[in-house]
C-alpha cells in the first residue's frame, strides 16, 4: 500500500516560455484551477494524504498561497525546493527524509489524467506492495516519449524517444516505487542531457523482474502539459467537460468532503476563503446534496 506521494513541480518550463519566466508552469491556470491541482487530485483519489511538492527555487511561498499545508482538505502537504532541474529521479533524493521507509508514488506536476475507469486503475496504489509499477497510454507520436514494448504481457524493451517506431505505448508521468528507489536513484549516472533519467531507474526494476505495468484504456485521457498547444487543449477540455456535465474536475474540496476527510463546517470555511466565485457556488451545491 502507498500512503505517501510526491508531486514534482520543478523543471525549467522552457517549452512554455515566456509565460514561465515569472512563475512555475504548475501554477498556471487550467480553466479555474492551478495545473498542479489536477495531479494532486489523482493522489487524493487514491487515498494518499501525505504529499510532498517539489518546486523550483524561490517558489514555495507561491505554492503555499495556493494550497497551504493541506489541513483545510484533511491532508498534509510538505514542500522542498529543487535547486536545479537534474532529472525526475532527483525527486527521491530531495524527498528521502519525507519517504522514510515507505513506498511512494511519484506524479509529474504538469501531467493531466482523467477518464472512465481511472479511479479503478488508481486502486493499484492501495494494492501496491513492492517493485515498480508504471502507467502506460497509447499515443499518436511515441517518438516524443519514453516508450515500452510488451511481449507476453511483460515489458521487453524500454527506450527514450525512439527515432524508429518501437511501440505506441508511452510511459506516463505516474509511477509507483518501493523503498528501494532511494538507493537505486543514487546509482544512476547522468545522461547526455546531464540529467538522471526516469527510464534508467525503471530499467533497474526490469532487470530484477520487479517491473509491472497498467494500461490506461481508451476511455482514459493523459496529456503532458509541457507545450503551449497541449496546455491550451487541456484547459479547453476541462472547460467543456465542466460546462457540459456540471461537475468539476480536480475539485480538491469536493474530494476531501466526499471522503469524509473534512466536515461540513470546514467546507463552509473553505467557501468563505475562496470568496464570491463560481468555484464557491459549486461547493455550495455540494453542501445541499
Amino acid at each position: 500500500m502507498i500512503k505517501k506521494g510526491i508531486i514534482l513541480a520543478g523543471g525549467k518550463g522552457t517549452r512554455l516560455s515566456p509565460i514561465t519566466k515569472s512563475t512555475n508552469k504548475q501554477l498556471l491556470p487550467i480553466y479555474d484551477k492551478p495545473l498542479f491541482f489536477y495531479p494532486l487530485s489523482n493522489l487524493m483519489l487514491a487515498d494518499i494524504r501525505n504529499i510532498l511538492i517539489i518546486v523550483n527555487k524561490g517558489q514555495i511561498k507561491n505554492f503555499y498561497n495556493s494550497i497551504g499545508n493541506g489541513s483545510h482538505l484533511g491532508i498534509k502537504i510538505f514542500y522542498k525546493e529543487q535547486v536545479s532541474p537534474n532529472g525526475i529521479p532527483e525527486s527521491f533524493k530531495i524527498g528521502k527524509k519525507f519517504i522514510g521507509k515507505s513506498n511512494v508514488a511519484l506524479i509529474l506536476g504538469d501531467n493531466f489524467f482523467y477518464g472512465q475507469g481511472l479511479i479503478d486503475q488508481l486502486e493499484e496504489l492501495k494494492k501496491f506492495k513492492s517493485g515498480c509499477t508504471i502507467y502506460l497510454k497509447d499515443v499518436p507520436k511515441p517518438e516524443n516519449y519514453g516508450v515500452v514494448k510488451i511481449k507476453n504481457n511483460k515489458i521487453s524493451l524500454i527506450t527514450e524517444k525512439p527515432k524508429k517506431f518501437v511501440s505506441s505505448k508511452a510511459i506516463t508521468g505516474l509511477y509507483l516505487f518501493d523503498n528501494d528507489v532511494i538507493k537505486l536513484t543514487h546509482k544512476l549516472k547522468p545522461s547526455k542531457r546531464n540529467e538522471t533519467e526516469i527510464v534508467d531507474l525503471i530499467k533497474y526494476y526490469q532487470k530484477k523482474r520487479k517491473l509491472n505495468h497498467i494500461k490506461l484504456g481508451r476511455g482514459a485521457i493523459w496529456s503532458d502539459a509541457g507545450k503551449i498547444d497541449d496546455f491550451t487543449n487541456i484547459s479547453n477540455f476541462v472547460t467543456s467537460v465542466e460546462k457540459v456535465q456540471g461537475l468539476k474536475i480536480a475539485c480538491l474540496d469536493e474530494i476531501a468532503y466526499k471522503k469524509n476527510w473534512i466536515k461540513k463546517d470546514q467546507l463552509i470555511k473553505n467557501i468563505n476563503f475562496y470568496g464570491n466565485c463560481p468555484y464557491s457556488d459549486y461547493l455550495r451545491k455540494i453542501l445541499k446534496k
